[in-house]
């Protein structure tokens, strides 16, 4: 039996989101924009946010998967150094460099979640590991919930010292209570960054792609290796 996946298809406008989160975290641009809404007048937003902007921020990379290396390919054109941590990667990637996940972590400004949830991989960024992230960093999450600790997370977030941009949380659908919803820090979006809307339209040309070179007797350009499913991301 032969598999193909249109993961790397999906993988494109996740990639897409994390850009512009990693992007507008760097620039600080949810919380200024809030501000300017309710204020309504000049401010010196350079003041607020000494040293905001995206010119030599670190970015860590968490998992080299099919997001986590789009993510970086996307990157490159910018002025910024990237790490990337992943305990399956023997290679070094255009535009990053290999790191351990602490090391990463205390070292970045704005870590980003691509690994795959697996039991090895459950609460992988936990309360010690989220305590060590410089202050002022944020944690950006379109991987799994389950990758981090969601009560420790919590906390670290109330207390304003870390920023967060959400697209999984645990459980999938936050609490109506959840002080995520309405902290200051804190961008929570309902598991949009995968292919939605015009987007799917991407995935069904990838699938006939797939079909067309299997009726042409060739092997599909994304096969799926048995040795590789558990933990495909």
């Amino acid at each position: 039996m032969r598999v193909s996946s249109a993961a790397a298809a999906n993988a494109e406008p996740v990639a897409e989101f994390t850009l512009a989160a990693i992007l507008f975290s760097g620039k600080r641009v949810v919380d200024i924009a809030r501000a300017y809404r309710a204020e309504r007048s000049p401010a010196d937003w350079d003041a607020r946010y000494p040293g905001f902007g995206n010119y030599r921020r670190t970015v860590g990379v968490v998992g080299a998967s099919r997001i986590g290396r789009r993510v970086i390919e996307l990157l490159r054109p910018f002025d910024l150094t990237v790490l990337v941590s992943d305990p399956y990667l023997t290679e070094e990637l255009p535009g990053a460099r290999r790191s351990g996940l602490d090391e990463l972590l205390a070292a970045s400004d704005i870590v980003t979640l691509h690994a795959p949830a697996l039991p090895e991989t459950r609460h992988l960024i936990d309360a010690r590991r989220l305590a060590s992230m410089r202050d002022g960093a944020t944690l950006i999450n379109t991987a799994r919930g389950a990758l981090v600790d969601q009560e420790a997370l919590t906390a670290e977030l109330a207390s304003g010292r870390l920023y967060a941009v959400l697209d999984h949380t645990e459980p999938e659908v936050l609490p109506a209570a959840s002080p995520l919803y309405d902290l200051p820090n804190v961008l929570v979006t309902p598991h949009i960054a995968g292919s939605l809307g015009g987007e799917l339209a991407r995935l069904a040309g990838h699938a006939l792609d797939e079909l067309e070179r299997y009726a042409r007797g060739e092997p599909f350009a994304h096969g799926v290796a048995r040795e590789a499913l558990a933990r495909l991301a």
